[in-house]
């Protein structure tokens, strides 16, 4: 099985469904990484923030066994509905070179705008009649941007689809304190506390110790 993963933001995967590419993982499934934004030099940025980026990307990319990571490098924090006449067409030629079965994608309502334009973009790139590979889109929840999303009934993340990831929440916390820079301690959104707690709380939903929740988009059966 082929799995995309989008990011607007490296961490975004770990947080949101990083014991559900474990899992993929142990099963012998592709992983494919599509993040959307980078940081430069140009918006202030450090050559040592920049080079900690990276670094942190490629141990993502190890410890999860990606198969390729491809970088979108748009600018944090800038993106708009005019990326999207450029960032469709990358994504799509992506998706051709690849035949994508299952895209999991940001919450179109989280907080963050970078991570509404990049659902919208992953979005425009699951027509099967121009992408026919893709059988499943999944959109995932990503703490400190799902639950900040404005409270208003459209924005509501619905969670429909569960995966067990109690083998592999261990795994998951490994894989988030990566992100050094990302993690504070409780009642801060990114504590490893709230992660584990949100995580215990959707395994509850569905009678297991963890398990990472999803808003089913798309599932085609052929």
């Amino acid at each position: 099985m082929r799995v995309v993963v989008f990011s607007a933001h490296p961490d975004d995967e770990a947080f949101g469904c990083g014991g559900t590419l474990f899992k993929h993982k142990s099963s012998g499934d592709e992983i494919f990484w599509i993040i959307t934004t980078s940081v430069f030099h140009g918006q202030g940025y450090s050559e040592e923030w920049i080079e900690s980026r990276n670094e942190e990307i490629d141990s993502v990319k190890r410890m999860l066994n990606i198969k390729e990571v491809f970088l979108l490098n748009y600018p944090t924090m800038k993106l708009t509905d005019e990326s999207l006449i450029e960032m469709i067409p990358k994504i799509g030629e992506i998706f051709k070179q690849i035949g994508p079965e299952v895209i999991y994608i940001l919450n179109r309502s989280d907080a963050h705008s970078d991570h509404f334009i990049t659902f919208k973009a992953a979005m425009a790139c699951t027509k099967s009649f121009r992408y026919p590979s893709v059988k499943k889109v999944l959109m995932y929840e990503c703490i400190s941007e799902t639950e900040f999303g404005a409270a208003l009934a459209e924005n509501v993340f619905i969670p429909n689809y569960f995966v067990d990831i109690s083998d592999f929440m261990d795994k998951k916390l490994q894989l988030i304190q990566i992100y050094k820079s990302e993690i504070m301690d409780h009642p801060f959104p990114r504590s490893l506390e709230n992660v584990k707690a949100l995580n215990h709380f959707r395994g509850a939903t569905i009678g297991v110790k963890y398990a990472e929740a999803f808003q089913l988009l798309k599932y085609i059966d052929k």
